[in-house]
């Protein structure tokens, strides 16, 4: 190993258009931590998560900012506290937004967040998992505290996207509840379907949509895009239900929920990362998830491979992910050196 590593990283605010947004250069390898791995990243996947980051969080004067949080690799080094990981293991995860991102050679990364990478899956399809499986999770089983057995219904608005895309998988294995997802495009709607959703409608005329499969309204919804929907939100949600939101719309007035008394939860996959660090919740979630793949009850969803992981694969990735038109994941895999 040596002393400097190829990354990927920005120094301004940039749009994903000007080759300057994403550059390549060469950092120093990361020293472990007490209760970090050093990973060897083989692939990474690129979230909404990172194109917001990069369009709105300037780095220090000076400094290269690295972004990047999905990430599968193999351990080539452990902290003195390290408990659950071993040199060789391979591993998936989506780190936190609080420390350096997993777009490099090599990322240092705390244990409490990592789980062991599915053994059917290549390091790009574990890729694709990590961030999107645990908003889901969190969503489905902390926020909505469903579980085996569970019933009601589930709309899923988005569902052709990474979060949508779990949340229909992981609540079609781990529950029973009835899923209602939304597509409008053919491939989009083909795809939910193909995930296991119950009913998929078009989200461009949502009341009427939902209406016409879930008459009496639905208990859980699962909110990406929140901005103008709330009046919505409070027409097709049964009264006492849940919606989780996973965006950051300005100005939000949740007073129309009132009414029917619907509880409104935010969902953050950072919040355990940079408040709860030792928390070994999304350890945990992540090592069901792989035994979930490797049982065949749970697909990766990577669609969109690109490589190697340079600057120019990944300002293609983010000019991907900001076109909102995505099915599934992004990801970029490999290091030409």
């Amino acid at each position: 190993m040596t002393d400097l590593m190829p990354s990927v990283g920005y120094r301004r605010n940039l749009p994903v258009s000007d080759p300057e947004s994403l550059v390549d250069v060469e950092l120093p390898v990361p020293l472990p931590g007490p209760n970090d791995l050093l990973v060897r990243v083989e692939a990474v996947s690129v979230n909404p998560a990172d194109t917001k980051v990069r369009a709105n969080v300037a780095p220090a004067d000076g400094e290269v900012k690295v972004l990047g949080f999905d990430a599968a690799g193999v351990v080539v080094g452990v902290g003195s506290g390290v408990t659950r990981f071993v040199v060789g293991d391979e591993v998936y995860y989506a780190g936190s937004v609080g420390r350096p991102g997993s777009n490099a050679r090599f990322h240092a990364v705390d244990e409490h967040v990592v789980g062991h990478k599915p053994e059917t899956l290549t390091f790009a399809e574990a890729a694709a998992l990590p961030l999107t499986t645990i908003t889901a999770w969190e969503t489905l089983f902390d926020s909505f505290a469903l579980g085996k057995g569970s019933t009601g219904t589930l709309l899923v608005l988005g569902a052709a996207g990474g979060v949508g895309s779990m949340v229909i998988q992981l609540a079609r294995a781990l529950t029973d509840v009835t899923v209602v997802a939304t597509a409008s495009r053919p491939e989009s709607r083909r795809w939910a379907e193909d995930l296991g959703a119950h009913h998929v409608v078009d989200h461009r005329d949502l009341v009427a949509s939902v209406g016409a499969v879930a008459p009496a309204g639905v208990d859980y919804l699962i909110s990406p895009f929140t901005a103008g929907n709330i009046e919505r939100y409070a027409e097709i949600v049964r009264p006492r239900g849940h919606i989780v939101a996973i965006d950051e719309p300005e100005g939000l007035e949740l007073l129309p929920l009132k009414a029917k008394s619907i509880s409104w939860h935010w969902e953050f996959m950072f919040t355990r990362p940079l408040f709860l660090p030792t928390d070994p919740t999304q350890h945990d979630l992540l090592e069901q998830t792989a035994r979930l793949v490797d049982q065949g009850r749970i697909r990766t969803t990577l669609t969109t491979q690109l490589g190697p992981i340079n600057a120019a694969n990944l300002r293609r990735a983010h000019e991907l992910v900001e076109s909102s038109a995505t099915i599934g994941k992004v990801v970029v895999a490999g290091f030409d050196r």
